[in-house]
C-alpha cells in the first residue's frame, strides 16, 4: 500500500518510539519520516500527524516555520494553530480564563524578576522549568532553597527562555500524575505517571526522561474533567483533533491540569488492550 499519512518523528530520535513500533503495523497506509530531514517530499502525503517530535524545544522557530510550511502543502494534525498555541505552557492562562482548573503557575520572563504576588515564593515547594519544553527537560525541583531556584530562572532566563513557577502539589507522590487519551476527540484509555521529580530522572534517549508509567482508570473527577476540557478545545479554536493528551494532577481542591498535550505526547498505546488499533482507526479516519 502506497503511505499515505506521515507519522512524523525526529532524525534524532535513533530508534522509533514504543507507540509508533505498536502502531505502524495496524497502519499499512503509513510511513515513519523525519520532520527536520530535508529529503522529505511532504507533497507525497495526504496527512502528516505530529508523533515523536521531541527535540522541537530545542528549535522551535525552526518547527514551527517547518510546520507552517507542511500545513499548505498537506493535513497537519494536530492543525499548526494549536501547535502554535501549545508549544508555550503559557497556554494555561486560556484554560484558567476559560474556568478550567490549572495548577497555579506564575510565569517570568526574560529580564523580569519573580514577582512578589507569585503563587509561591521561591524558598517554598516549587518546580521551575521553561515554559517550552518536551517531558521533564529543564524542569527541577526546590524545597527550602531560595537560592537554588533563583540561581535555575537565572538560567532559564540566561538562555532566552520563559521561567515558570508552580508549586509542588504533594499529593502526586502518593496518586501519581493521570494521563488521559483522547483519540479523535474520544476517549481512549489513561496511564498513571509516578512522581518523576520526586526521584533521580534517566534520559538514556536523551531527548525525554524515562518514566514509570503503569494502567490506570481514571476518577470520576478525572474524566469529568478531562471531558470538560475536550468539549471546551473547538470553542478556544482547537478543534478537529487527531488526539489529545490531558495530564491531572491531584490537589486538596480536586484534579488539576498540569499540561494539555496537543504537539506530540507519548499516548501511552501499551497500556490498553486495543489502544493501538484505536489509534490507527483515529489517524486512518483523516484521510476522509
Amino acid at each position: 500500500m502506497t503511505p499515505r499519512i506521515a507519522i512524523v518523528t525526529t532524525v534524532d530520535l535513533s530508534v522509533p518510539d514504543a507507540d509508533e513500533e505498536l502502531l505502524l503495523p495496524h497502519l499499512p497506509e503509513a510511513q515513519l519520516v523525519a520532520w527536520d530531514d530535508p529529503a522529505v517530499d511532504w507533497a507525497e502525503f495526504d496527512v502528516a500527524v505530529l508523533r515523536s517530535t521531541w527535540n522541537y524545544h530545542d528549535r522551535l522557530e525552526d518547527f514551527l516555520d517547518w510546520a507552517r510550511g507542511v500545513s499548505e502543502i498537506t493535513r497537519l494534525r494536530n492543525p499548526v494553530a494549536t501547535v502554535e498555541w501549545n508549544t508555550d505552557k503559557r497556554y494555561l492562562h486560556d484554560l484558567a480564563a476559560a474556568g478550567i482548573p490549572v495548577v497555579p503557575t506564575t510565569f517570568v520572563l526574560p529580564g523580569e524578576q519573580v514577582p512578589d504576588d507569585a503563587v509561591i515564593a521561591l524558598d517554598g515547594h516549587l518546580v521551575v522549568k521553561p515554559s517550552v519544553g518536551a517531558g521533564s527537560n529543564g524542569a527541577r525541583l526546590f524545597d527550602g532553597d531560595a537560592e537554588g531556584a533563583a540561581a535555575h530562572v537565572a538560567a532559564l532566563h540566561a538562555d532566552g527562555k520563559v521561567a515558570m513557577l508552580q508549586p509542588y502539589l504533594a499529593q502526586v507522590d502518593t496518586h501519581g500524575e493521570t494521563a488521559l487519551i483522547y483519540l479523535g476527540g474520544r476517549f481512549s484509555h489513561a496511564a498513571r505517571k509516578a512522581a518523576i521529580l520526586s526521584r533521580d530522572m534517566s534520559w538514556e534517549t536523551g531527548l525525554y526522561a524515562d518514566e514509570k508509567v503503569a494502567p490506570a482508570e481514571p476518577t470520576e473527577a478525572e474524566r469529568e474533567l478531562a471531558d470538560r476540557i475536550v468539549a471546551a478545545l473547538p470553542g478556544l479554536g482547537h478543534g478537529d483533533l487527531a488526539y489529545t493528551r490531558i495530564d491531572l494532577l491531584p490537589s486538596d481542591d480536586g484534579p488539576m491540569v498540569l499540561e494539555l498535550e496537543l504537539t506530540e505526547p507519548s499516548l501511552f498505546l501499551a497500556m490498553h488492550p486495543g489502544a493501538a488499533e484505536s489509534a490507527a482507526e483515529a489517524f486512518r479516519a483523516l484521510l476522509d
